[in-house]
């Protein structure tokens, strides 16, 4: 009996090992998702994800180098979803229906907060700074040029026409008032920074 004793547990402890990387990667994602946006940044530790995610620290310090590369990450699998590029083929359109839903999470629930932590942060973590560039900013950033690019291909946008520069020009000014927040961000405010964009000032 007693040889029999431990089996069960090597057996578990082996499944769990032969459980695929990008399951339990997953796995850490969303339960780290799920905790930033109920109880915001300050109580996240690689020792409460360990045990919320059920996988080892020793797993999470393999992955991410720092706890913020990991909220980041986590914060970035949360929302990826609500803030895709829709392809309608009008490209105003699109941009209207992406900056309202950006605009949504940031002012209506606790990803905008969550985000400004993060970009605070990064200011004195330089991995996390590293992580906010490839896996966020960059990440955005490049989303946005390949919908606008698809535009300007269509001839919806002037082919002597940066990209990158709009992208500045939309998501940058409305980084700005979150971050400096003299100003409301809200649907409205979307709608003039897309009006102007294509309508111009003059």
């Amino acid at each position: 009996m007693t040889d029999s004793t431990p089996r069960p547990a090597i057996r578990s402890s082996r499944g769990r090992g032969r459980r695929p990387a990008d399951e339990v990667r997953a796995d850490v994602l969303r339960a780290v998702g799920e905790m930033l946006l109920r109880d915001g940044l300050a109580e996240l530790s690689f020792e409460r994800i360990a045990r919320e995610a059920g996988v080892s620290k020793t797993t999470l310090y393999k992955w991410w180098p720092s706890v913020g590369a990991l909220a980041l990450e986590g914060y970035f699998h949360a929302v990826e979803d609500t803030l895709a590029f829709p392809d309608t083929g009008d490209i105003r359109a699109d941009l209207t229906t992406q900056l309202h839903h950006f605009v949504a999470l940031m002012t209506a629930t606790p990803a905008g907060r969550l985000l400004t932590e993060l970009i605070g942060r990064s200011q004195s973590d330089p991995e996390l700074a590293s992580e906010y560039r490839r896996l966020y900013s960059s990440g955005r950033r490049r989303l946005a040029t390949v919908r606008l690019r698809r535009a300007q291909e269509a001839g919806q946008i002037r082919a002597d026409v940066p990209v990158e520069v709009l992208v500045d020009q939309l998501w940058g000014a409305i980084y700005h008032r979150l971050l400096i927040p003299d100003e409301p961000v809200d649907e409205a405010y979307a709608d003039v920074l897309i009006r102007n964009l294509f309508d111009g000032i003059a």
